[in-house]
């Protein structure tokens, strides 16, 4: 019985921080904002895994270049293909490198980060002096050192962002566990006898989970725009898959005749990352008040 009501004292309270959260949610105007954005390219790229209203691997060079229409709502491109087409499937290929990217950045640099912050001294040093060795290359020429090894590609910018982000979280991990083991809950776990490599499992990652979401927001954004710029100078997605970073490229010398070409992907990128970077303030403020900005 006791058990039982100790259970249901913690479903009880975790129902009610669902609530609290939700409440905060929908009062959040960056929040609200950044979710309907995020969720629509989401569900854009969701619908170009089944369908999309042409085939963007088919040439139709009678329909080059055309404006905006009933038949082609955003226009077509140079070898007259659908912009509206290949601006959902380019929506699939930059949301897949930037989470794949992201989980990289996760999955190694947070227990990276926890590590150091529980071992100290000398690990801590090393890794992070490590991280300050890849900071030092930026993802773009990070991208180029890998491709000039293995060849461009989707997954090599995905190796190379993912690179990246590893330090990234594994210092927004460490900073986040450093000031967590000082604290009496902690102090009391390894009183009970607990090892570090447990109280970080049980207790650490649980209670830096906010920061590590709301990090991962930003990171994704970023790795939205990195993916296009890597696409841009060729070393991203490759043809004949699109991608909006190589679609920008493509319209440079289009511009004068079909500015649509740039506008289209241009404004894809900036949406997108917009909605990202505002779920990411939203998240901020509703998961840590004292974070909130002075408005």
């Amino acid at each position: 019985m006791a058990n039982g009501g100790i259970e249901g004292e913690l479903v009880a309270t975790e129902h009610e921080d669902w609530r609290r959260f939700l409440r905060k949610a929908l009062t959040n105007r960056s929040f609200l904002a950044g979710a309907v954005i995020t969720l629509f390219v989401v569900a854009v790229a969701l619908v170009s895994v089944v369908w999309t209203p042409y085939d963007v691997t088919k040439l139709v060079i009678a329909d080059r270049l055309q404006g905006l229409s009933s038949t082609h709502l955003l226009g077509t491109d140079h070898f007259g293909r659908d912009i509206l087409s290949m601006i959902m499937v380019g929506s699939r290929n930059s949301i897949a490198v930037a989470l794949i990217a992201v989980g990289i950045g996760i999955a190694v640099g947070v227990p990276l980060g926890t590590y150091a912050a529980a071992k100290r001294g000398v690990v801590d040093e090393v890794l992070m002096r490590a991280s300050d060795i890849v900071f030092a290359f930026p993802a773009l020429l990070s991208a180029v050192m890998i491709t000039a090894i293995f060849g461009p590609g989707a997954v090599n910018a995905i190796i190379a962002i993912g690179i990246f982000n590893i330090p990234v979280f594994a210092r927004v991990a460490r900073g986040g566990a450093l000031a967590l083991w000082p604290r009496e809950f902690i102090l009391a776990a390894r009183a009970s006898g607990k090892r570090a490599g447990l109280i970080t499992v049980q207790h650490i990652v649980p209670n830096i989970a906010n920061l590590l979401l709301v990090q991962g927001t930003i990171q994704f954004s970023l790795g939205i725009l990195a993916e296009a710029g890597l696409s841009y100078v060729g070393l991203g997605t490759q043809p004949p898959a699109p991608s909006w970073g190589r679609m920008l490229f493509e319209a440079q010398t289009m511009m004068t005749i079909a500015p649509h070409m740039a506008i289209v992907p241009g404004f894809a990128i900036i949406i997108t990352v917009l909605g990202l970077n505002l779920l990411g303030d939203g998240l901020r403020d509703v998961l840590d008040p004292r974070l909130r900005r002075q408005r």
